[in-house]
């Protein structure tokens, strides 16, 4: 007798073997969106000092140093006034107000110079939810 039917066990084979690779090699990307929910600070404010570093950034990223602009917004430029304002105090109070549309870079950069300098005591300013809106 002569079987002349086709063998499908090598095809078979050849199915799972390509199944076993895409199932391997497929990376599965979940796309999501991050949803943020800012806290609100409610609370009395601390006493401040009335000697200190106020640092404030306009929405352009523009320094104010205790009401003098800083020229050089490198963190360079600002450690330069920092030092020139504070001298060797770094036990001073440092405050930075930031607007709600300045640049987070500007933020950072604000920080970094205050750590460099030696700074440990930084505050950032808030604004309290009931007064925020309209």
């Amino acid at each position: 007798m002569d079987d002349t039917g086709v063998n499908l066990t090598p095809l078979i084979d050849v199915v799972f073997l390509l199944l076993i690779f895409f199932m391997v090699s497929t990376t599965f990307t979940k796309e999501s969106r991050l949803n943020l929910e800012l806290p609100s600070a409610e609370g009395e404010a601390a006493p401040q000092d009335a000697k200190g570093l106020e640092v404030v950034i306009d929405a352009q990223g523009h320094y104010r140093l205790n009401e003098k602009s800083v020229l050089d917004h490198s963190v360079e430029g600002l450690m330069a006034a920092m030092r020139e304002i504070a001298g060797q105090e770094t036990d001073l109070p440092v405050i930075i107000t930031a607007d709600a549309k300045s640049p987070h870079q500007s933020v950072i950069t604000a920080m970094d110079a205050a750590g460099r300098l030696g700074f440990a005591k930084l505050s950032l300013t808030t604004q309290n939810p009931e007064k925020a809106r309209p």
